[in-house]
């Protein structure tokens, strides 16, 4: 039976997507079974100008279900599509769900629950990473190590307090009205961008392992290496903006790779020099793997992969973030499309 909409419900839960028929009709139906907050909630979808059959599947589920709208998202880029999605929203909060993560039954009003009892503008909670194939499972005991991402608060599950960002996000309203909208010229970054001025504004973000979700990572090194190569090519744009980095952490790669190749480049007309770069390169390796044993001390088989695995978190963060100061800051050229994704078909939809 078809639940009847509020026309005026507390959460207009937002879906952006492009491409995804395999996915997005178990996607929507698992949010419409969620245990409801009083006062309800909604769904929005926001579709990327779709080709792929996701459309008709969409208008489908729309004609039976009176709580679902879809909308278009001529940009096919996130921020754009969040942002119209938030100026069509009706609820008090807005909670911004991807197409290729689940969430808990309780979700939205575990989400209303904390968000009332802190007092917080934003609201998220533990996302973990499970996989399906051997090395999407190692990307995935990765994602929750500090080693690979320098220990950001909501990468780990367990963590309850005060963060600078969250994954998804459960906002007040009120907080787009008081700071603005996404930045659609980010095609990356956006929710982080938005967080780091909710909080210099005087927000609170509040992180709590009662908002439980689980993620599907990337399912190969090549595109873990472009989704992180991508992130620190974007972290450049958003910290220009902002005139300074919200965390030390996010230099660190880029400055480790600089160092790499100033060495070895000095080196080869200096040979005592090669002896730093080798210095380097060796307490590297023996981090990597000293990280990798840690992470698979439950489960050894994963070992040798996550000695590579740690790799295309730093080294993407950090050559990307090299190309992002070569383009947004010296040589103010136009992205290219290697770092916009939009040359493939169903991103750059994602969570950055």
């Amino acid at each position: 039976m078809t639940a009847i909409a509020n026309s005026n419900p507390i959460v207009s839960v937002v879906v952006p997507c492009r491409n995804e028929q395999d996915h997005i009709e178990s996607v929507v139906k698992s949010i419409l079974a969620q245990e409801p907050p009083r006062g309800g909630f909604e769904i929005i979808v926001v579709d990327g100008m779709s080709d792929d059959g996701t459309r008709a599947i969409l208008a489908d589920l729309a004609r039976r279900e009176n709580r679902l709208r879809v909308i278009d998202n001529a940009g096919r880029i996130t921020a754009c599509g969040f942002n119209a999605a938030i100026r069509a929203a009706r609820g008090r909060y807005i909670a911004l769900l991807g197409a290729h993560a689940t969430y808990a039954p309780e979700y939205l009003k575990t989400c209303v629950e904390v968000a009332d009892a802190t007092g917080a503008d934003n609201v998220g909670g533990a996302m973990s990473c499970t996989g399906e194939a051997f090395l999407q499972k190692a990307i995935a005991l990765a994602h929750h190590s500090p080693f690979s991402v320098g220990g950001a608060r909501w990468h780990n599950v367990g963590y309850e307090g005060w963060a600078d960002t969250v994954f998804g996000g459960f906002y007040e309203r009120s907080v787009f009205e008081r700071i603005g909208l996404f930045d659609e010229t980010l095609v990356r970054n956006q929710d982080d961008e938005l967080n780091l001025r909710l909080t210099r504004a005087g927000g609170k973000i509040w992180h709590s392992p009662r908002i439980r979700s689980w993620y599907h990572p990337r399912a190969s090194l090549a595109a873990l290496f472009r989704q992180y190569l991508q992130y620190g090519y974007w972290k450049v744009r958003v910290i220009q903006k902002h005139r300074r980095p919200a965390s030390l952490r996010h230099l660190i790669p880029a400055v480790f790779v600089v160092l790499l190749a100033l060495l070895l480049a000095v080196g080869l007309f200096y040979a005592p020099v090669l002896w730093l770069w080798f210095g380097m390169i060796g307490l590297y390796i023996a981090s990597d793997i000293f990280a990798a044993a840690l992470t698979a001390r439950r489960n050894w088989k994963f070992f040798p992969l996550l000695t590579v695995v740690f790799p295309m978190y730093h080294f993407g963060y950090g050559i990307g973030f090299l190309a992002g100061l070569l383009d947004f800051c010296i040589f103010h050229r136009e992205p290219s499309k290697i770092f916009t994704g939009l040359t493939r078909s169903s991103t750059p939809l994602e969570r950055t």
